[in-house]
């Protein structure tokens, strides 16, 4: 039973067992593993054709040298969408909408990007602190607001992906106490409020796979810059 609307994003324990830890496992365990064979099973063939497809529209736009990123970005991109997607699922757990696992895989990658940025091109990486032609008054303030734009990215990255998915998972379930509770009084407007339960299962299956294409999306952004 469910004490209060928060409670369902507490990491649950099983036998003194974290369960997070089975969560991020089964990304893993559910994808097949790509064979030497000519011609694979038509699963293998579709997960063929989206890693390629999304590597394709990612790394389009970068250059040569970010393209070894690729199959960092691709896996990171697999793993966030079948997470957010098996959160949706009856008595399951999203480890995503805990803001300290996205900030570990945000916080990392952005700061690759950063170090990247520093070691290759340290003069551009340090001209995107005061654009050009800035004033002579502004440049002490304006270097300190683009500096703390720059650490703020990661920040933002990680609130931004668990934000969407809490206000999603706290919206259905909203919906669906309202369900129960209209079932046997208001027949009528009850099963107005299910078909509204549905559209919002389908707009959160949309933000699960979204959110996660956005935040590799801005991690290339974020390597491109530095490149």
């Amino acid at each position: 039973m469910t004490l209060g609307l928060f409670d369902q994003f507490l990491s649950p324990v099983f036998l003194g067992v974290p369960l997070i830890a089975l969560a991020l496992s089964l990304p893993w365990i559910l994808y097949p593993q790509p064979t030497s064979r000519w011609v694979n099973n038509r699963l293998l063939a579709l997960q063929g054709c989206f890693i390629n497809r999304f590597t394709q529209q990612i790394f389009q736009p970068i250059s040569p040298k970010g393209h070894k990123w690729a199959a960092l970005f691709t896996a990171l991109m697999l793993f966030l969408v079948t997470l957010n997607t098996l959160g949706l699922l009856p008595y399951t757990f999203t480890p995503t909408t805990q803001l300290s696992l996205n900030m570990a895989f945000a916080v990392p990658l952005w700061l690759a990007t950063v170090l990247i940025g520093m070691r290759h091109q340290p003069t551009h990486a340090l001209g995107h602190l005061l654009p050009e032609g800035t004033p002579a008054p502004l440049i002490p303030l304006l270097i300190i607001i683009e500096t703390a734009s720059l650490f703020i990215r990661p920040l933002a990255l990680g609130v931004r992906l668990t934000a969407n998915l809490t206000a999603g998972h706290l919206l259905i379930q909203l919906t669906s106490t309202a369900v129960f509770t209209l079932m046997f009084l208001m027949p009528t407007l009850a099963f107005l409020t299910s078909i509204l339960l549905l559209l919002l299962t389908l707009l959160e299956v949309a933000v699960a796979l979204i959110q996660a294409y956005v935040f590799v999306l801005l991690l290339s952004l974020y390597l491109q810059e530095n490149l």
